[in-house]
């Protein structure tokens, strides 16, 4: 069967205006030792019925944990019906990207009101519509602040692995190697920093809560950063920034995030959200694209793209960024999620998060070996040492329908970092500690 709507004639004339015979002479440049030679071993066609039973099967292999005590960068919020409702409307869900804005001023529009959002959440000028994920959104902003006489890049150690490995590969693409600042107690070594900032420094990333879910001593980082004339940039977990000071606040040149908390369900691998908001002067630096709005020739609201970087489509050597494109539905179903709770739900939500967390900490730390790690204050997560192997332990949890906190070995010890949301109750927080204290 073809899925191509030419004919065989329509296909013939073309192949012949270019001067080829045959479709395989359009793919010469492809090296015969990679290309496929003959037929593709795919599977025979199903029926409706068979392709749904088949997807069933492979669906039932999931494991979906009714409780959940993990975060590391994905987390577990409630999400209200009106915003899976409405983020699923044909009209959002069959959308690309706003490329002829008097087209798109519906599309234009949520995205609009998402920068504005960011923006009230961070504190910051401007917001772009939203790059990949997370991750990504971290290592766009390292390469955003690198010029020609500042190029050193300088991490925390105490950010997520995964943001750091994106980091690297973007910075090892970019023929930099950034400067990683380790940890003491579970925060930033600020001394360690101070040295390791000079004149050639570009920026400087951290995350606040950082990875071991520790508040950070931003203001203290943030003077050291700009006295060296670098930027500093702040990772942020959207929902603590209902309660927590805003990178704004402390002084950030740029906030940078994974908006999945804001209304995105959990999933393996996504689709997620990163966004990014810095302050008017460097508005320019943003990669990606900006919604604008205006009014049109008769007084009306309307709304535009009012910057995009698209120079690496004309003049690639000379980009700051590979990114063309943004998560528009996911934009969308940040803010119809954010519009939906407003800012006292996003507190209610925040306060709950906190307070939860804290009655855990308090509960586990109460059995025997599972000490705190590392003191200081947190918002919604933690880590404890294990006094046991924590893979049979987590699979004890696991056995009764808890999915447990990561596993972190470091320095030889065993530790778990526990996350507890607003979803969580004091029965299920109760109920997993029982069982830590069966496994003992």
């Amino acid at each position: 069967m073809s899925y191509v709507p030419n004919t065989l004639a329509q296909r013939e004339e073309m192949l012949l205006a270019m001067g080829k015979t045959c479709l395989e002479d359009l793919f010469t440049a492809i090296p015969a030792d990679v290309r496929v030679d003959g037929k593709l071993d795919i599977p025979g066609a199903q029926s409706e019925i068979e392709v749904l039973g088949t997807l069933e099967e492979m669906a039932g292999k999931n494991k979906v944990f009714k409780t959940c005590f993990r975060g590391a960068g994905a987390y577990r919020h409630f999400i209200p019906g009106v915003v899976r409702h409405l983020a699923g409307r044909a009209e959002f869900v069959t959308a690309y990207t706003p490329y002829q804005a008097e087209m798109s001023q519906g599309v234009l529009q949520p995205i609009f009101e998402y920068q504005t959002m960011i923006c009230e959440l961070t504190g910051m000028d401007v917001s772009n519509a939203g790059v990949y994920d997370g991750a990504s959104a971290a290592a766009e902003a390292v390469a955003m602040f690198q010029e020609r006489k500042r190029t050193k890049v300088i991490v925390s150690a105490t950010v997520k692995p995964m943001v750091l490995e994106t980091i690297m590969t973007y910075s090892t693409a970019a023929g930099t190697q950034p400067v990683i600042i380790s940890a003491k107690n579970g925060k930033t070594d600020l001394a360690a920093l101070a040295l390791a900032l000079d004149d050639t420094t570009a920026c400087f990333y951290m995350e606040q809560p950082n990875y071991y879910g520790l508040v950070e001593d931003a203001q203290q980082i943030a003077d050291l950063v700009h006295a060296a004339g670098a930027k500093l940039i702040m990772g942020c977990y959207p929902t603590a920034l209902a309660v927590l000071k805003t990178p704004a606040e402390y002084g950030a040149d740029a906030a940078v995030g994974e908006a999945q908390p804001l209304g995105m369900s959990l999933a393996f691998g996504g689709p997620y959200l990163g966004f990014m908001a810095v302050k008017t002067v460097d508005t320019r630096r943003l990669p990606g694209r900006i919604a604008g709005q205006t009014t049109d020739k008769a007084g009306r609201t309307a709304y535009v793209l009012t910057l995009q970087a698209r120079e690496q489509h004309i003049r690639r050597e000379k980009a700051g960024s590979s990114i063309c494109s943004n998560q528009a539905l996911c934009a969308l179903t940040a803010t119809i999620y954010c519009a939906a709770l407003g800012k006292e739900g996003l507190r209610e939500v925040a306060d709950q998060c906190c307070a939860k967390a804290h009655y855990a900490a308090e509960q586990i730390t109460s059995v025997k070996g599972y000490n705190f790690t590392y003191d200081g204050l947190f918002f919604n997560e933690f880590l404890t040492d294990c006094p046991v192997d924590p893979e049979p332990l987590l699979a004890k949890l696991a056995e009764n329908d808890i999915l447990g906190g990561l596993a972190i070995k470091e320095n030889g010890k065993s530790g778990i970092l526990w996350c507890v949301t607003e979803m969580n109750t004091k029965a299920e927080i109760d109920r997993m500690v029982s069982i830590l204290k069966e496994a003992i």
